[in-house]
């Protein structure tokens, strides 16, 4: 920390709310902060909703051992990544965040406004135009959190579940795969990383940044796979196969995952992977935190741009690869 930088500890929650507003873009509610609770428009009459959360030290490291010091800008992306990308993964359009931010006395004041500009980037990226921050909570803790919880539009849509696989559909996956889980092998090395931009590998670098500030899939996809008649979908967060598995058992349906396929999208990685003694599959198949979307289809869809098969989906249960037992599984936040 830079000598005699101002904290949150040094502000009262109004100068600290009179920073950060001003950073967060154009409001788009009927009636955005300032009041007890925003209102925003629901012309489709039903609301899509979800909430996630980042914990420091679990979600996250201010400073990792390969000397990487996560921004607030990195966090303020990524709570926005991983929220609207739920929204999408129900064939909904985001419309608006609610974020709540526990806050140590001793973090810095441009930590937070960062956060807010990270908050503001991610929307105009990874969002829609319908989409921004309208409210939320300041609190004081012993680590960062930052809790979103963010609201959708079906647009007539009917929802996406996970339930709706059924034996012959097409499994299909668009956006990255093993990116986000190649950047946190980067970040736990001992590879110099304190400043990614002038890093001496930059596939290593590059694999950072997809960890910190995962790139989703194009905006519409999620609709787009609903107006395509996807049967099931989700959001690929906690791995590959065990994401999968979700629909599986939702759908009481057995997957299987094209192991020919995956094993060549495994092998795009093979050189970062070597490089941190890692196997670049389990990054593909176990991997979290790139925000795809796995999708099922009837046989006969025209599967949206940017959707690729990687599997089918069958008469039994569980997931398989190429026939036989996956060799990754992927995350559980309660797991050891």
């Amino acid at each position: 920390m830079p000598l005699n930088a101002p904290t949150v500890a040094d502000l009262d929650e109004k100068a600290l709310l009179a920073l950060i507003f001003p950073r967060l873009g154009a409001d788009t509610a009927l009636l955005g902060p300032g009041d007890d609770a925003a209102v925003i428009a629901a012309p489709d009459s039903r609301t899509v909703i979800s909430i996630d959360t980042l914990v420091q030290d679990a979600d996250f490291r201010l400073l990792w051992p390969s000397g990487y010091r996560t921004t607030g800008f990195d966090v303020g992306w990524k709570c926005v990544a991983q929220n609207v990308s739920d929204i999408r993964a129900m064939g909904a359009v985001p419309t608006s965040l609610v974020v709540s931010l526990t806050l140590p006395g001793s973090t810095e004041v441009k930590w937070v406004e960062d956060l807010a500009d990270g908050l503001a980037a991610g929307i105009s990226a990874l969002a829609s135009e319908r989409c921004s921050v309208v409210g939320g909570d300041l609190g004081r803790g012993s680590q960062i959190v930052v809790t979103a919880a963010v609201t959708g539009d079906l647009e007539g849509r009917a929802p996406v579940l996970r339930s709706g696989a059924r034996p012959g559909n097409i499994l299909a996956h668009i956006g990255a795969l093993g990116l986000a889980a190649g950047g946190l092998a980067v970040l736990e090395s001992s590879f110099d990383m304190s400043d990614p931009g002038e890093a001496g590998d930059q596939e290593l670098a590059g694999l950072v940044m997809a960890q910190c500030r995962p790139r989703l899939p194009r905006t519409g996809a999620g609709p787009a796979a609903a107006s395509a008649g996807a049967t099931a979908m989700l959001d690929v967060s906690d791995g590959l196969v065990r994401d999968a598995g979700r629909i599986a058992r939702a759908s009481g349906v057995g997957i299987d995952l094209d192991a020919g396929y995956l094993r060549t999208r495994a092998a795009s990685l093979a050189p970062a992977a070597a490089r941190v003694g890692a196997d670049p599959l389990s990054w593909v198949l176990g991997g979290g935190e790139d925000h795809g979307l796995l999708a099922a289809f009837p046989p006969d869809a025209v599967l949206p741009e940017g959707f690729v098969r990687i599997g089918a989906v069958h008469d039994g249960e569980g997931v398989t690869f190429g026939g036989q037992a996956p060799p990754a599984t992927g995350w559980d936040h309660f797991a050891g």
